[in-house]
């Protein structure tokens, strides 16, 4: 709840201070003395419009403090810890208003921005008045409120949270078939790839054994010639070479005998011969399996070319190219699964649909008894409030856009006189009517959140019994939230636990507004003046302190 306000040179307000508690406090004064004002400031707390016309005359700047106990709300706390401030128990908040343009906002001491205020301070404290942005005019807190009613929070969390798993899905589908078309394009490229290279069937060694095999055949002549005739000269005819070198040691191992030192020569020759015989025997096998084959060689070159042609395409050796096609493989296998997964995400999208028509289908039959009853007790309250002839609707509206809320958004709809048909509260209701429609809806409904409420003009244009009755709904409300209320009937006044005095002054040539925390006897005289006027007697004291007594025992 509020429990601090400083205000600082706003309008005709030099310096107030204003300490404020739980129940219901109303602010009562002279018109004209500032009680506006005090709403301006607290509506600035909230993130309301800063204009540098709000500036007291002859001051540059303008200041606003206000300090919330929020240590029964952590919701708040976590708030404000996500956005990087840290807080306990308590929250300052303070807004300057400068004439040079640098307006600045601060929380728990850091500087901050005007969103994470409204945010935050949306959740401490409304206003309802002639002068503020009504929260009971905005379609979604119009369905809030019904919601609240009609008791559907669990059912709208349940559609909110079907909701967004199928905006989810939906957006998974989304980006599958955006990328659909590439895909498809990428598949068959791979495709073509993986086959050419599968059809090709090469091995890791196999350009190198076609090398070799290719060198043979295109050196065939050479190589059975050469052989051929290096084995004629070794072994061919009486000049071969081992012809002469079989005499040679024939003629050695006989004279071996005579002398022993030629023998280990004689073995030599010996051995020479027989290498050379098998050197000869062996070219005469090489020259016998040599074979001119242009029809082979050409085979080996188309094969060649065609292992060419792919390391250009898919990388500078065969093993590449291999590395290649499974890398491919791979992403095709990962395209394929694609279109898996877009099969599954259309039976997911398909089942979460259902699961969100049948959620929002019981919210809406809910919403639909509610509204019902809901018009029927809002009109019961606000015919006690001074609005007799008024009639209420809560016209159901089907959502053209999808929406996490449910398929509908709720209107409430108003009519203050007779014979006029009901319109929508924005476009026909004054400040005065939406303070008492928001009082009405807050004796019907369900403890708000919200811990502080502030009413405006609540009392415009009643009197009597029904101001009485707002003094007591008011006094209702205030023992589940914090109430502040500004009034000029001394019926709602007395109902007060706390009633603060709004004064203008003149001191030194300057207007000025000071606020007082009227005691007992001075609360009686503040209601006598407000009963009585500028001359206060007797029987208006009276009057005053009979209505203080029974606004407490009733």
């Amino acid at each position: 709840m509020l429990t601090d306000l400083s205000i600082k040179n706003i309008a005709i307000i030099d310096t107030l201070q204003i300490s404020l508690r739980p129940g219901l406090t109303v602010l009562t004064g002279e018109t004209g003395a500032g009680k506006s004002i005090i709403i301006d400031a607290v509506s600035l707390i909230m993130g309301g419009r800063a204009s540098a016309e709000l500036i007291r005359s002859g001051e540059d700047e303008a200041v606003v403090e206000a300090i919330f106990d929020i240590s029964n709300h952590p919701e708040i706390a976590q708030l404000l810890s996500e956005s990087g401030f840290e807080c306990d128990n308590d929250l300052l908040v303070k807004r300057s208003i400068s004439r040079n343009g640098k307006n600045r906002i601060f929380i728990n001491g850091g500087m901050t921005t005007l969103a994470l205020l409204a945010d935050v301070s949306r959740r401490l404290i409304n206003i309802y008045g002639q002068h503020e942005s009504q929260t009971l005019l905005r379609s979604e807190n119009q369905l809030l409120l019904l919601d609240s009613f009609a008791g559907t929070g669990p059912m709208r969390e349940d559609f909110s949270h079907a909701f967004h798993q199928l905006q989810d899905a939906l957006e998974r589908r989304d980006q599958l078939e955006e990328h659909e078309r590439d895909n498809v394009r990428k598949r068959d490229i791979l495709t073509y790839q993986t086959d050419e290279i599968a059809a090709a069937q090469i091995r890791p060694s196999e350009e190198e054994e076609l090398e070799e095999r290719r060198q043979l055949l295109a050196h065939a002549e050479k190589l059975g010639g050469t052989t051929s005739e290096a084995f004629e000269r070794l072994y061919g005819g009486d000049g071969a070479l081992l012809g002469q070198l079989r005499r040679i040691s024939a003629s050695i191992t006989e004279i071996a005998v005579i002398d022993h030192a030629l023998t280990e020569v004689a073995a030599t020759l010996e051995s020479s011969y027989l290498q050379l015989e098998d050197a000869a025997i062996s070219l005469r096998d090489y020259a016998s399996r040599i074979e001119s084959d242009p029809a082979a060689l050409q085979g080996i070159d188309d094969r060649l070319d065609q292992i060419g042609r792919l390391k250009k395409k898919y990388g500078p050796t065969v093993e590449d190219i291999l590395a290649f096609k499974q890398q491919i493989d791979s992403e095709l296998e990962l395209l394929n699964g694609r279109q898996l997964d877009r099969q599954q995400l259309e039976i997911e999208c398909s089942e979460r649909t259902a699961a969100l028509r049948t959620a929002g289908a019981e919210l809406t039959r809910r919403r639909v008894v509610a509204a019902r009853s809901l018009k029927t007790a809002l009109e019961s309250e606000v015919r006690q409030l001074a609005m007799k002839n008024a009639l209420l609707d809560v016209e159901l509206i089907a959502s053209v856009e999808s929406r996490s809320t449910g398929f509908e958004k709720a209107e409430f709809l108003f009519s203050p006189n007779p014979g006029e048909p009901p319109r929508p509260l924005a476009k026909i209701a004054s400040g005065g009517e939406l303070s008492r429609l928001m009082l009405a809806i807050k004796q019907i409904l369900p403890e708000g959140d919200v811990p502080t409420l502030v009413f405006d003009e609540v009392d415009t244009g009643i009197g009597g019994a029904t101001s009485e009755l707002v003094g007591r709904k008011l006094q209702k409300v205030s023992g589940r939230q914090q109430v502040l209320c500004i009034t000029h009937l001394p019926q709602v006044a007395a109902f007060a636990n706390h009633h603060l005095r709004v004064e203008k002054k003149v001191f030194e040539g300057r207007t000025s507004t000071s606020l007082v925390e009227l005691d007992g006897t001075e609360r009686i005289s503040e209601i006598a003046r407000m009963l009585a006027g500028e001359k206060i007697t007797d029987s208006a004291r009276a009057h005053a302190s009979e209505m203080l007594a029974a606004s407490q025992t009733g």
